[in-house]
Order: structure tokens, then sequence, then C-alpha cells
């Protein structure tokens, strides 16, 4: 036994020890207490006033996480101004865990206030590994937002990094906007694509792309090929979570065209164009719309029959007044980039007209299930197709005009000849010329403003900036102007519409509301550089004042391209005219344009040259070819058809989208737009 000194000895050296333990502990206790507990890398699931009032009862210690929660909040609830107060009152000493939140927040900020450079640069600051999952969440779903959805392979990356993730509704979203950021992209953009050897899942979304691409066109082949690459690439997140395009792929079945019922207007005012369009759709069922082209001659344009004798066209219409009374001119020299596919289909149909004019659509549509219809082609007039979508009926419907608001249904398309469709495929055509100001001249009327609004509204989901637009007057008004050697001067207004999409954008939970409401933009005009396009909305006598007047205010230097609706194309047009107008593209639906010459001068005799009526004959062969294809544009996705009234395809609503021909004045000749 040790002596009793001893052992005071040692228990008297360990007192000090056991007293730094202890000093040691209870400062380690009072760390949570100094440090914040709240999680400002969690999800933020309260609104921006408890926050606020958090903000408000906290002590220095918690008071900047609280408040980085309530920026957020007012964030994800549009309050910028707000927001922005907030992170003025955020104190310049910040931890690290804080400074990466921040520039979370900031960059969401500025994404909110359209500066989409500014939120690329403060990401680009962002330490990935310090954040917790759910700020990688985010992060990569502001970078998402920042690619303002221009195909490339940084939003591809974005988005396959995103995607373990994410669960649930927000996992199939991912994969679905995955794969419209593939099928978006051309060809040359994929060829373009540089890629590292370790990116498998990359490369096995491209190869989807290339199956779908191979065999979009028969749903057949599609789904045997899917089946193959799912073998292939059995680890892709598409493959384990089919995008929900192609998962429609596996249960498409060829939609039943035994019994057509056609639904048109058969007495009143839209009778010529329920004629037309039938006649249409009759002589390609029949088969006789390969009439052979004629011999090459140098024959003077025709002439243009008299517009003012047809009727015009109301509101329910196929097409506008404004479109209704135009005919395009003959294309002399025209070679066309693709002839459109020979009408297809069930030539055994039965085929029953409906007149819609005499009674109710609902009991047309009765009548027609009654008889045995399979599949119903029209009715024409707007209200009759706004009336058949909110019926809930069971037929496979394919409408020829659009409702003012699209309803997705399972069984329904809607294909129609709309000056907004134009105007959309203009902005498209100016766009991809790389044209970046334009500037709309359209008449001051409902019909300018229905062409202004469409042609902003697809303007700004391709990215462009704001349109500026400028309205004229009738004839009268334009030789007024001539005469006083006033012209036109290529400026006017900033034209602000509200977006086509979404007031808002949810991206795998975080919301990002619409940006916020700027101040009109200055008046810009071309003398500073700022148009470079000026898209034109006139008649031809319009037209033929509009360009020299325009010529008069700007100078021979000046290198603005100008561009016009087929509203200014009519048969006739000699070749004065042709030469007045160089330089100057147009659209024109592609039988207009000379894709098949044959049929086009058949149609031109039979409707006495009237081209706005050839144009709803084209309109009644393509619905044929569309309803033998109903299935296809409905479930498969790309498929398209190479019709008389454009390039047809549908989007995911089934509304038919058309890309017209482009045509250009040079020289005097009419040549097609490379």
């Amino acid at each position: 036994m040790l002596p009793s000194k001893v052992v005071r000895h040692k228990a008297g050296r360990l007192v000090p020890v056991l007293l730094a333990g202890l000093i040691l502990a209870a400062c380690s206790g009072q760390g949570p207490q100094q440090t914040s507990n709240v999680n400002i890398q969690g999800p933020a699931t309260g609104r921006s006033d408890y926050y606020l009032q958090q903000v408000q009862q906290s002590s220095d210690d918690s008071k900047t996480d609280w408040q980085l929660l309530a920026i957020r909040a007012l964030l994800k609830e549009g309050k910028y101004p707000q927001a922005a107060n907030q992170l003025n009152q955020l104190p310049q000493q910040l931890s690290e865990v804080q400074q990466q939140e921040l520039l979370l927040l900031r960059a969401q900020m500025q994404i909110g206030q359209q500066d989409y450079t500014g939120a690329q640069q403060l990401l680009g600051q962002l330490k990935i590994g310090g954040l917790s999952q759910d700020q990688q969440v985010r992060y990569y779903a502001l970078q998402i937002a920042a690619a303002q959805n221009r195909p490339s392979l940084s939003l591809l990356r974005a988005y396959i990094a995103q995607e373990p993730l994410l669960k649930g509704a927000d996992h199939q979203s991912n994969i679905d906007a995955t794969w419209q950021a593939l099928t978006q992209m051309t060809q040359d953009q994929i060829n373009s694509l540089v890629i590292n050897a370790d990116e498998n899942t990359l490369q096995g979304w491209l190869d989807l792309l290339n199956t779908w691409r191979a065999n979009s066109q028969d749903p057949q082949m599609l789904k045997a090929a899917i089946q193959d690459w799912q073998t292939r690439y059995p680890q892709n997140p598409g493959a384990k979570t089919l995008p929900t395009q192609l998962s429609q792929v596996q249960n498409f079945t060829k939609a039943s065209t035994n019994t057509i019922a056609l639904l048109l207007p058969l007495n009143g005012q839209a009778q010529v164009f329920a004629n037309a369009i039938q006649k249409g759709f009759t002589d390609a069922r029949n088969g006789v719309l390969n009439a052979p082209a004629p011999a090459p001659q140098a024959a003077p344009a025709p002439t243009t029959a008299d517009a003012s004798a047809q009727p015009t066209a109301d509101a329910n219409s196929v097409v506008s007044p404004a479109v209704a009374d135009n005919t395009p001119p003959q294309t002399e020299q025209s070679q066309p980039a693709a002839q459109p596919a020979a009408a297809q289909g069930n030539s055994n149909a039965q085929v029953k007209v409906y007149d819609t004019s005499s009674q109710p659509i609902a009991q047309v549509m009765q009548q027609a299930q009654q008889d045995g219809a399979t599949l119903v082609v029209g009715p024409l007039l707007k209200n009759d197709v706004e009336t058949v979508a909110n019926s809930n009926t069971p037929l496979n419907v394919l409408a020829l005009n659009e409702p003012e608001q699209i309803q997705n249904h399972p069984n329904i398309c809607y294909f129609a000849l709309s000056p907004e469709d134009e105007a959309r495929d203009a902005a498209h055509h100016i766009y991809e010329q790389g044209k970046r100001q334009p500037l709309l001249l359209v008449p001051r009327s409902s019909y300018g403003d229905r062409i202004s609004k469409a042609f902003a509204q697809e303007w700004q989901t391709l990215g462009g900036s704001t349109v500026l637009q400028q309205r004229f007057g009738g004839v009268g008004e334009l030789k007024q102007g001539i005469n006083s050697g006033a012209g036109i001067a290529l400026s006017g207004t900033p034209l602000n519409v509200e977006p086509a999409q979404s007031q808002s954008v949810a991206i795998a939970g975080l919301t990002i509301p619409a940006p916020q409401t700027s101040a009109p933009a200055p008046t810009a005009d071309a003398s500073s550089g700022s148009v470079d396009a000026v898209y034109i909305v006139a008649s031809q006598d319009e037209l033929q004042l509009i360009k020299p007047m325009i010529a008069m205010r700007t100078s021979s230097r000046n290198n603005t391209a100008l561009y016009a609706s087929s509203r200014s194309a009519q048969a006739g047009a000699g070749p004065d005219f042709r030469l007045e107008m160089d330089g100057l593209q147009f659209s024109d639906i592609p039988l207009l344009s000379g894709s098949n010459p044959g049929l086009m001068q058949q149609a031109a005799k039979s409707f006495n040259n009237d081209y706005s009526l050839v144009r709803l004959y084209a309109m009644g062969i393509d619905a044929w070819t569309l309803a033998n294809n109903f299935n296809q544009m409905r479930q498969v996705p790309g498929f398209a058809i190479d019709g008389n009234t454009g390039k047809l395809n549908a989007d995911t609503d089934c509304v038919i989208n058309r890309k017209l021909a482009w045509n250009q004045y040079r020289q005097g000749q009419i040549v097609p737009v490379q």
C-alpha cells in the first residue's frame, strides 16, 4: 500500500487536469448557445413574414441566419424590392456557410431581374463540395434557369448532375427536361459537342437522341429501338425512368380511320372556305393530287383574282379577314428544298360530311358518334372548337382551328392556318438568321395587335430582347406620307407583352417568379444600330409604298434586313414590283412556293387564281394526312410531316405547328431563301 502522502500528492496533481476538463466541457457546452441553431443549408418552407419576425426577435448570433431565410422566402414570393433591402442589411462579416448561401441568393435575385450573365458569374464562385444536398439542388436549378432554356452542353451537364439528388415528381421533371433540351438541339450542335471520356450518362443520352431521330417516323421501329437502347444503357437514368414522351411510344396503337366525320359549315359566310377545305380533303383521299408539272416556260405571272368578290371571314373563321383576301405570287424560279410527301392514308375510309351551320355542334358530334365515326376532322369555327374541347368527347378529334385557351386532351389535336402561326414562324426565321433587334411594322388594328403579340411572345421564348413596333394606317395614309416626303423611320416603341409561358418557373422545388416589370425601354432606331430587322405585315399595295418610304429615311449603306408576311404576296405581281422589292424576304406555304408546280397550277385553276382559297385547299390536303397519322402526331415525339401548308409537327398540347417556306425577291425573280 502506498504511503498516504503519495496518494495525496497524486490526487493534488490531478485536480488541475480535472478542472481544466470541466472548464473545456463547459465551454463546449456553451458552443451551441453562441452559434445559431437555424439551418440555412436545409429546406425553407416558411413564409417571409415568419422569418422576418424571427429576425426582429433574435439575438445577433442567429439574426443573420434568419435574414438569409427571409431573403430566400421573399425571392420565392417574388418580393424582389424587400429581398434587396434585406440583402443590403446583412453584416459584412459572414461565416463561410453564410457566404455560400448568400451567393446562391444573389444569383437567384439576378435571375429574377433577368441578369443571367451576372447570375452565372456568382454561381461560378460557389464551392460545390461545401454545399448541402438541398443547396446543390438549388445550385443546379439556378444554373438551369440562367441558361434560359437554351440547349447547350453546360445545360445538359447541369440536368445530369442534378438528377441523382431528386425524387418523385421532381425526378421525372428532370428526366423530361433533359430530354427536351436534347431534342431542341440541332444536328450541328450535337455534332460539335466535345464530351469527356468518363461522361457515360451524357453519352447514353446522346445515343438515345440518335436512336429517336433515326426511327421517329415509324412508331413500331422506335418502340423496338428504345428497348434495345435500354438494354445497352441499363444504368442510365433515362433507361430506368423513360422521358414521358418516350414512355407514350411504348403504348402506341394506330388510330382507326375506318369512318371519318368531316365537320364543316356548308352554309353561310364561311361556306366558301369550307368548300375549299373539303375539296382538298376529298382530292387527297381519292389520290388526285399528283398532277404532272407543266413544261418549263417563260410564262408571265398569272393575273390577280378579285379578292373583294369573296366573302370575308369573321372572327370565328380559320383565317382572319386580313389573311383571307390575299393571293400570293407565282414563284418563277423556286427550287423547293423538300417535296411535300404525297397524301397517304386509308383510301377505303368512309368519309361523311356534317354541316355545322345547320344545328348546334354538340348535336353534330353526337350524331357522328352514333353513325360510328372513329375520327372527327373539324369543326372549323373557333367557338365550335371550344365547345368540342369542353365536351369530353370520347372521339379522336383533329380540330381545324384553335380555341383562345388551349386545353390538353389526349384525344384532341388542333390544326389551323392563323396569322399568329405565321408571325411565330417569322420570329424563328429572323432569329435563326442572327438578327436580334427586330422592328414590327403592322396595321393599326386588332389584326395588328394579334400579330404583334404572337411575334413578341415567341421572340421572348427564343431568348430575344424587347421587340419594337410601329403602326400604320391604310393606303391613303401611306400615300400622304410619301407625298409629303416623311418616309418611315426604322424606330418604334417597346412592345411589352406577358410571356406565353407560365408566370413563374419552378425547377426541382426552386420557384423563380416572373421577372419584375421594368420601365419601358427608350425608343430605338436604325441610325443608332439598334434595329437590324423589320417584319412588315401589309397588303401588296401597302408594301409597295412602305418599302420606298423606308428607303427615304435610311442610307444606302444601311443593312437592315426586310421581311414580310404572305399578306403582301399576291398573284400577278409583275417584274416591276419584283424589282422594287429586291432583297425582301417573305413567307408562304410550300404549295405556293413552288414545292409542287403541277398541283399548284391545278389548284389555281380550280379557284380562279384566288390563292387565299388555294391555301385552304392545301389545308384540306394536310388535314387528310394528319388524320391518317393522328396517334403519331399525338403520341410520338418528333414525328413530322412535310405538308403542303408547311413542315408540320405537334407540340405537347398537340397543337400542329407549321414551318413555312421563305422566299426572296432577287433581281426581278423569286428564289428560295437558303
